[in-house]
């Protein structure tokens, strides 16, 4: 008999490689194409007729690396296209948040005490705000108030933290960051795979045709990519946000979200303006860093809960089907002498200054709550209590494996 649990760990594992695979090589070929654009030299004179060149060293050998403003006057036969790396991260990553978040919404991304969803309600408002955030961005680009770069960029800002705010009076705090982070990424992507390649493919065309490439469509999609540029920071940030509660379990949550679009802003100027020659602005990384400490001291002030509240949680239908199944009392009385003593509003263990993970085991229908967790981590894997510092007994584990497959059938 198949152990769906066991087999959903392993399929969000391989989804979840996937996209960091992929995220590595879109960021990677992102940031080093940029730094190879702002570092060119532009004040020489090629006979080639290309805007600037550039000489790089790097695993034991030299290449000499030019750039047309537009495009060369004839079409090379060899042509790569780096677009794969971002359309493989946003799938990957859309089919990360089904995986967790759809499939899990009881779980991971409805919070009755922020606002009582049913899952197909919050589904679609996850899925439709993604869409609804494209859409409204590429407006606003293409719109008369797009043409200055600088409006442009703190209209995005301002509409980043309205999300932040409306996602946290949405989802659990969890999901409200995650979200973010793939409404960023969404943009990011559909950048690529709406403007950037497109404006690519027709300055192509002209090149095949004999016909003269019209400079605007290189411009337009050097707007976006510098877009990307100052989105990627805070989107790996954001993703990175759902292992710590002290980033996503708190009352200013939306405010940390917000600020950390601008530590994006920071360190990527500091690199942008050191490839580009433009002297070495340190001064970023004490304005990087005072923000950071900005964001530690709002995520304790004041200290959380359970997504930045008290109380315990409303059980769900899928929450009472633990609650009643045999040897609940038994897992109950196991979870409170083992695990509790971390995994409470406040931890008696020392050293343990929060709930891990935002994870909180200290009455019945909290346990019922993370019966899936505490099958996975205590149950079939060894994986909690750390070091079985608690000296979780096999007797104890197999109890909990057996209430939970009890619990669904599998007993």
């Amino acid at each position: 008999m198949y152990d769906w649990a066991v087999i959903g760990e392993w399929v969000q594992f391989a989804v979840r490689w996937t996209h960091v695979i992929t995220a590595i090589a879109w960021i990677g070929s992102s940031f080093y194409f940029i730094a190879l654009d702002l570092g060119l030299h532009r004040d020489r004179r090629l006979e080639s007729g290309a805007d600037g060149e550039e000489w790089q060293v790097h695993g034991g050998g030299f290449y000499h690396i030019e750039k047309y403003l537009v495009a060369p006057a004839r079409m090379p036969g060899d042509l790569i296209w780096f677009k794969w790396e971002a359309y493989m991260t946003w799938v990957s990553g859309f089919a990360m948040m089904v995986l967790v978040y759809y499939f899990g919404a009881n779980l991971f991304l409805i919070d009755p005490a922020v606002l009582p969803l049913t899952v197909p309600q919050a589904v679609a408002i996850s899925a439709g705000s993604l869409a609804l955030g494209w859409l409204l961005y590429d407006r606003i680009c293409k719109s008369r108030f797009g043409d200055d770069n600088t409006r442009l960029m703190i209209g995005l800002y301002v509409i980043l933290v309205a999300m932040a705010w409306g996602y946290t009076h949405v989802f659990s705090g969890r999901a409200a960051l995650l979200h973010l982070g793939a409404f960023t990424a969404t943009i990011m992507s559909a950048n690529v795979f709406f403007i950037i390649i497109p404006n690519q493919k027709i300055v192509v065309a002209d090149l095949i045709a004999g016909r003269t490439p019209d400079p605007k469509y290189g411009k337009i999609a050097k707007q976006r990519s510098t877009h990307n540029n100052y989105l990627t920071l805070p989107v790996l940030f954001l993703m990175l946000s759902n292992h710590y509660p002290l980033a996503f379990a708190t009352k200013y949550n939306w405010v940390i979200a917000s600020l950390v679009f601008l530590m994006g802003v920071t360190i990527r100027h500091y690199f942008n303006s050191v490839h580009a020659r433009k002297g070495n602005p340190t001064w970023t990384w004490l304005v990087t860093a005072l923000i950071f400490l900005l964001i530690a001291w709002l995520s304790t002030a004041p200290m959380f809960a359970q997504d930045g509240k008290t109380g315990d949680i409303t059980p769900s239908t899928a929450d009472l089907r633990f609650a009643q199944a045999p040897g609940f009392h038994d897992v109950v009385s196991i979870v409170e002498s083992r695990c509790s003593m971390c995994h409470a509003q406040e931890p008696g263990y020392e050293g343990i200054h929060w709930a891990p993970k935002g994870v909180r085991l200290e009455t019945a229908n909290e346990i019922a709550h993370e019966a899936e967790r505490i099958y996975i981590q205590a149950g079939v894997t060894h994986a909690m209590p750390p070091a079985n510092v608690s000296f979780i007994e096999p007797e104890e584990r197999a109890k909990i494996v057996a209430w939970y497959r009890a619990a669904t059938g599998r007993g």
